[in-house]
């Protein structure tokens, strides 16, 4: 079967082209689209985030049942009882917590010449380089937070968590306004 960017570029897969343990996400992404709506003030019953919930939690599932080795089988475990908990408990009119696609869109992308052979994703386990054109992408709350965008994408998506540390990608730093010190001693000369 050939991939998204295959199709898109027109490449022929190759006969010889090694399968790939990364799920494809077409259902979750169709629920997602059910969820997602133009229309501010509109929002997803409880039933519809659980679906999307629910479609996401299989296939991580699905990645787990073949890990290839503990340390993703503890993260893919970590991630489903994270999203078994959610499901257990839905929001009530509430949107998902998650990232927009254009947040996605403007992820640093991590060109190829600058991978490792033994560079892997934590997500699917499969090493980044096995793919012929791997599309990687960095988070930006850890350099060393890198994940195939067809994996780690579901995931922000619904959470906007970072799978491994959990940061909030969301969330705005505040930044501390310096404070002039000339400025307030300005201030108590006005009112002396």
């Amino acid at each position: 079967m050939a991939s998204p960017y295959e199709v898109e570029h027109g490449i022929k897969p190759s006969a010889n082209k090694k399968a790939t343990r990364r799920p494809s996400m077409s259902s979750f992404f169709a629920q997602l689209s059910q969820i997602e709506t133009t229309n501010p003030h509109a929002l997803p019953t409880p039933v519809e985030v659980t679906a999307a919930e629910r479609l996401l939690q299989d296939q991580l599932m699905t990645l787990q049942l073949n890990a290839p080795n503990e340390m993703n089988s503890a993260l893919l475990n970590d991630l489903i009882q994270t999203i078994e908990s959610q499901i257990e408990n839905p929001p009530e009119n509430e949107k998902p917590a998650g990232v927009p696609q254009s947040y996605l869109d403007e992820l640093d992308r991590v060109p190829k010449k600058l991978l490792k052979s033994s560079d892997t994703c934590a997500i699917c386990g499969e090493p980044f380089l096995d793919d012929e054109y791997p599309l990687v992408v960095q988070l930006p709350c850890h350099k060393t937070h890198r994940f195939d965008l067809d994996c780690v994408g579901p995931w922000l998506r619904m959470q906007g968590t970072c799978p491994l540390d959990r940061k909030e990608l969301m969330k705005k730093k505040e930044i501390p306004k310096p404070v002039d010190d000339d400025e307030e001693e300005d201030d108590d000369m006005m009112y002396a």
